[in-house]
């Protein structure tokens, strides 16, 4: 493992989070140099077992939300275990949690608690709904909260009025991000402060003000200047155009866009002849008409033609992707961006860089995903447990034991 001295070095973050959000979270911040200990109940992690290598506990999604944490297995409805968690919350900055506020009320593991053993422990609940209206106790799933907040309505609206959900875990990762960056601030609050604090982060109001944020529209007056829907991204033109050969993807959006694209196809003239064409505003009521226009044309010429003649017009343009062809995308070699790594427990993977790019001294970590209860017995030694403390608190949940072969090879590895 590469020694770090990355933005969020010397954090160490205590996660109880699962599934998608929470891990999303703080796989981010152990990017940057955070130390994460992931605790997991004796059973893991569930999306350990989706997909390929889901027998080994380690399948493509958890591989993806679980980069530069480290495991340890603890029962935390039983006395052991939460004696355990509470020593690991002494000396942590954050604790992140995915659960009900309710159940982590039930297992004494509420912010007051907390507070008193560390009061400058941020602690972070990541979580359907607010706790102070009348969803509060209900569990929410990515799905639950794309209906809640009307996406599917959305898709229908600019597709052939089916409503579906989005095919990403969309909320739980625009959620997941949004959480990650008000845990930077809370820190950063601390460090003025020297206190820590309760946060919630719910994704269902978070989600809202996304949504609403595009959709709310007209009536974002009062009385109501319209109605609800950017008509832009509503409209059924709003996607991928046929080109001769494939699909493509080019944004005509201001004055000098359209002016450009008229040009470009012998009809500059329209340009200050179409009432349509006036204003952003016009543009905007009268968008599935302009659209369609564009839609006609761009089936007129190949997309390598289209690239050269947008890009000659400064009109943004690209080709679009395929899964398969996006790994093989020319930008992204260049930058290294897909690279391969060996994990000790399956073998050859591939991962994504990290996205942002730091120019001071703030070189990035890697560490595999954990197995199950890979660092149980690290972790616990670090908390001040003794040998026989510990093999007495792993005694109780023996099971996915992390063999000697594996500690072996992840050994050599790091």
């Amino acid at each position: 493992m590469e020694t770090t001295a990355g933005a969020m070095s010397g954090v160490r973050v205590v996660d109880l989070t699962s599934v998608f959000m929470g891990p999303w979270a703080t796989q981010m911040l152990g990017d940057l140099g955070a130390d994460i200990i992931k605790v997991e109940a004796p059973e893991g992690d569930c999306t350990r077992s989706i997909g390929p290598c889901g027998e080994e506990k380690l399948g493509p999604l958890f591989l993806g939300l679980n980069r530069n944490k480290r495991s340890i297995v603890l029962d935390l409805k039983s006395p052991k275990g939460r004696e355990a968690l509470l020593r690991l919350v002494k000396d942590a900055d954050v604790l992140a949690y995915n659960l009900r506020p309710q159940s982590m009320r039930r297992l004494g593991l509420d912010y007051e608690t907390l507070a008193r053993i560390n009061p400058s422990l941020v602690y972070i609940g990541m979580f359907g709904f607010s706790q102070r209206g009348r969803y509060a106790p209900q569990g929410a799933y990515d799905d639950l909260i794309q209906a809640a907040t009307a996406v599917p309505q959305l898709v229908a609206m600019a597709g052939d009025g089916a409503p579906r959900y989005v095919p990403l875990t969309i909320a739980d990762r625009s959620v997941g991000t949004y959480a990650f960056g008000v845990i930077c601030a809370a820190l950063y609050a601390r460090e003025r402060s020297g206190l820590g604090q309760r946060i919630d982060v719910p994704m269902f109001e978070t989600m809202v003000s996304h949504i609403l944020g595009d959709h709310l529209f007209g009536e974002t007056f009062v009385p109501a200047k319209g109605s609800f829907g950017y008509p832009r991204l509503l409209s059924a033109q709003r996607r991928p155009y046929r080109t001769k050969d494939g699909y493509a993807c080019c944004v005509i959006y201001t004055d000098n866009h359209w002016h450009g694209f008229l040009k470009a196809i012998g009809k500059a003239d329209l340009y200050h002849s179409d009432p349509r064409l006036k204003s952003i505003t016009t543009r905007t009521a009268h968008v599935n008409e302009l659209y369609g226009m564009v839609s006609d044309e761009i089936a007129t010429r190949t997309s390598d033609e289209w690239s050269v003649v947008l890009g000659e017009a400064d009109i943004p343009f690209f080709k679009m992707h395929t899964l398969e062809s996006l790994l093989e995308d020319p930008h992204l070699k260049d930058l290294g961006f897909f690279g391969e790594t060996d994990h000790p427990a399956v073998g050859r993977i591939r991962q994504m860089a990290v996205p942002s790019e730091w120019h001071g001294d703030a070189r990035l970590k890697h560490r595999h995903a954990p197995r199950l209860g890979e660092n149980s017995r690290e972790i616990l030694r670090e908390a001040g447990y003794d040998e026989a403390e510990i093999d007495s608190l792993m005694s109780a949940h023996p099971a996915n034991p992390v063999s000697e072969a594996y500690r072996t090879e992840a050994a050599r590895m790091s």
